[in-house]
């Protein structure tokens, strides 16, 4: 079975990265979507709250499995049997970023898909929902409504 591995913090899951995860499933028999947890990173949105949340966004896909891990990603991947690893560019600069990961992915026997995002996406990143967020903004256009929601439900003056 061809398989792929879609990592990332997806904290909170954007359009973005949904337009990602629609794409790359119609590539594959298999695609993990895989939330990287970094016990030593503050996040918003609780590892749990992000497994829920993309688990019922990506219910329409009975191929795509969502779970997190920690450690290397290459080693994740190996455990997972994966044939490659998904990633998503909006711009040169993630070009340039992605390629340099895309390499040390490759000496671990790993292909690096890299996946152009919509136009309306360019500019949209976890980041930056949490900064629109932050300033009491609507989050319309930039993550699922489920999204907005969990976003919504947080404590006031907790970090979003």
């Amino acid at each position: 079975m061809i398989s792929a591995c879609y990592p990332g913090s997806f904290d909170p899951p954007t359009l973005g990265h949904l337009d990602i995860i629609s794409r790359a499933q119609g590539l594959y028999q298999r695609l993990v979507v895989a939330i990287g947890h970094n016990p030593n990173k503050i996040g918003g949105l609780s590892v749990d709250k992000r497994l829920q949340l993309l688990r019922e966004l990506c219910a329409p896909w009975p191929h795509v499995e969502v779970c997190s891990y920690e450690g290397a990603t290459v080693h994740f991947a190996a455990k997972l049997g994966v044939q490659a690893l998904i990633r998503g560019l909006r711009s040169y600069a993630d070009f340039n970023h992605e390629r340099g990961m895309a390499e040390i992915n490759r000496r671990h026997g790993f292909e690096t898909l890299f996946l152009i995002a919509e136009s309306t996406h360019t500019n949209l990143s976890s980041s930056l929902v949490r900064q629109v967020q932050a300033a009491g903004l609507g989050l319309e256009g930039l993550v699922p409504p489920a999204v907005a929601a969990a976003l919504a439900q947080q404590a006031p003056g907790q970090e979003p």
